[in-house]
């Protein structure tokens, strides 16, 4: 079991990495949701309809679910590690100004999968038939979700916890990869700030637009 695991510098490594490639498809997805805020349903339908038969974002869809689940794994098995190794002196010489968001890395992953099993309740799983719903209309399903007020919460905050979240992943990745030098750790702690941002932001704004004015 131990060998299938790896060492611990092989799964941070390993969920860096995941991390990383499931960090491209949110930009993606964001392009998509802001069809949205057409008056006319069709653009979004199609872009839905194409993600959901195209083979090649179909296997897409199939890597993009092993990373996410791969990278749920590695991550409740290395905070496991954390609290079995707290206390220890290790811990306490390594301590790091990424402790902070760090720490509560566990907890804002386990709000965003509760979302995301929401989320695909919603979408995904009527897209391949294991809830009811209008494959075809996924426009007039999500305008009909962000008609609800206890949605919209539940949404903007789901992508609050997001961007803490992405304000840890995205240089912390580099710097697992080791490309935290003095020259480039400045960058993408910046850039990471900057996508902590402005994903979160742009995922917000399109329910509160269709909330107020659709």
């Amino acid at each position: 079991m131990s060998r299938f695991l790896g060492s611990s510098i092989t799964k941070k490594i390993t969920m860096a990495l995941l991390g990383l490639f499931l960090i491209l498809f949110l930009p993606v997805h964001l392009g998509i949701n802001f069809l949205l805020l057409k008056s006319d349903p069709e653009p979004f339908n199609k872009a839905a309809h194409f993600m959901a038969t195209f083979w090649l974002i179909k296997g897409f869809e199939v890597l993009l679910l092993a990373s996410f689940l791969l990278h749920i794994f590695y991550g409740i098995f290395l905070q496991i590690q954390n609290w079995l190794a707290r206390g220890k002196q290790y811990k306490i010489t390594n301590y790091s100004q990424t402790s902070f968001f760090s720490k509560f890395m566990i907890w804002t992953g386990l709000i965003i999968i509760i979302f995301l099993i929401i989320h695909f309740m919603n979408f995904y799983f009527i897209k391949i038939g294991w809830v009811q719903g209008d494959p075809e209309n996924f426009y007039g399903v999500a305008h009909q979700l962000f008609k609800i007020p206890a949605y919209i919460i539940l949404y903007i905050f789901s992508f609050l916890i997001l961007g803490f979240h992405l304000a840890h992943t995205f240089w912390s990745a580099f710097q697992t990869l080791g490309w935290n030098t003095t020259v480039l750790s400045p960058v993408f702690k910046g850039l990471g700030t900057l996508f902590a941002i402005l994903i979160p932001l742009g995922f917000t704004i399109i329910p509160l637009v269709i909330f107020f004015t659709k």
